[in-house]
């Protein structure tokens, strides 16, 4: 049955495609909305290309991960020199993390070791696909497990804004039945309206109902993200917005403030393939969790008690290798780190099931072994943060089992 929603995405928008058109509105019908107030949201990150879990979350207690990274290791916690930051005694923080670490010690930040996929894949495609449909192996799984969430509790308060990415693209997390908005760069909505009555004077002529109808939902939501001002946006608490992924997150903190009921956000950061030159305590991978960490850090500042109502989960499609190989580097691995942030985390801890280092510990020789599904994870999540019915139709295929929680949220 052709529905408004369905006609204005692949009809009418389709009339409209000029670069001037920003690109969340190819990604689904924008209907105006009134601003519903507070509500819970689910931040999703992505780390795109195999993050080195074991350079963002040392291991200094495990001899094995010095013996296996004479140059890129990251030395253990000293007062005499730059060093890991301790957490617990065994585990350290990456220096370049530091902003981080006030977080850790507010018990607001948790970190999941040694997580990750059951799937042996080591191609970044399909293994980055299996996470977003939270279905390893499952190639015939076309929906992402965000999207069945918001498919599986539909709700009257629900706004067009109730399932966002913050890019061009939708990803694979968030495709599926229910309707869901990829942003690009949010001043696209004010280009827009400057060319507002070129469209109209279009649509005016168009004698068919049902699309002169949708163009004018359209253009009430252009007016509604437009009134944002997003290029005029001072974020709260002093706040500092590093560039590139921090763009990203300070719109999203601007979609959040401004209570369009945003309850499902996604957001990827890439570059975290680092098969050569990763450095140790400078270099390639360091520079990248700077500017990772400052972008979070200025997005938990900037929502300020906000944060109560929001969770940030990470994950990346898998870990590296134990050693590093022969151009100071790291090759595709297996078990990685996740971090679980907001008020209602109960973080300060490394949640982790330690399968050790040694080499008849590792994983085909190779990597750190996996002992916690990020299944688990996710589930436990959304079962904390947004107390999901029918929590089971998110996974398919995977048997939810609170005994695995690992006691990530409060309440």
């Amino acid at each position: 049955m052709l529905t408004r929603r369905i006609f204005l995405k692949d009809g009418a928008l389709a009339v409209m495609g000029l670069s001037m058109v920003p690109g969340f509105v190819y990604r689904s019908a924008l209907a105006a909305q009134p601003r519903i107030g507070k509500n819970k949201t689910l931040v999703t990150i992505f780390q795109r290309g195999g993050v080195d879990g074991l350079n963002m979350v040392i291991p200094f207690g495990e001899q094995s991960y010095y013996d296996f990274r004479p140059t890129i290791a990251v030395p253990a916690p000293s007062r005499d020199r730059p060093s890991a930051i301790d957490l617990d005694g065994f585990f350290g923080l990456h220096p370049s993390l530091r902003p981080l670490h006030d977080l850790y010690q507010k018990e607001e930040l948790a970190i999941i070791h040694a997580a990750g996929s059951p799937h042996e894949t080591r191609s970044h495609f399909e293994a980055q696909d299996y996470m977003e449909s939270a279905a390893p192996g499952s190639k015939n799984v076309g929906d992402g497990w965000l999207n069945r969430y918001l498919h599986e509790n539909q709700h009257p308060e629900a706004t067009s804004f109730r399932g966002v990415a913050l890019g061009a693209v939708l990803p694979k997390s968030l495709e599926g039945r229910a309707p869901a908005l990829a942003l690009g760069d949010l001043t696209g909505s004010q280009k827009v309206q400057g060319s507002r009555s070129l469209f109209e004077s279009i649509y005016s002529r168009e004698t068919n109902s049902l699309l002169s109808g949708t163009s004018r939902e359209m253009f009430n939501a252009i007016d509604q993200l437009a009134e944002l001002n997003p290029a005029g946006y001072e974020p709260a608490n002093g706040a500092r917005y590093p560039n590139g992924f921090g763009g990203a997150l300070r719109q999203l903190a601007q979609l959040i403030k401004a209570d369009l009921g945003v309850e499902i956000a996604f957001v990827d950061i890439g570059g975290w393939d680092t098969h050569s030159n990763q450095g140790s305590l400078d270099g390639r991978l360091p520079a990248l969790l700077q500017n990772y960490a400052n972008a979070l850090t200025a997005f938990y500042t900037d929502l300020g008690d906000r944060m109560g109502d929001v969770v940030i989960l990470t994950m990346s499609e898998f870990g590296r290798t134990a050693r590093e190989n022969g151009s100071g580097g790291t090759d595709h691995g297996k078990a990685n780190v996740m971090f679980v942030m907001g008020g209602g985390v109960k973080g300060g801890v490394v949640y982790r099931d330690w399968p050790g280092l040694a080499p008849e510990q590792l994983n085909e020789n190779r990597d750190l072994a996996l002992t916690t599904d990020f299944r688990d994870v996710f589930s436990e999540v959304l079962a904390g943060h947004l107390h999901p019915e029918h929590l089971e139709a998110i996974f398919p295929g995977f048997e939810i089992d609170p005994q695995r929680y690992l006691g990530l949220m409060r309440g």
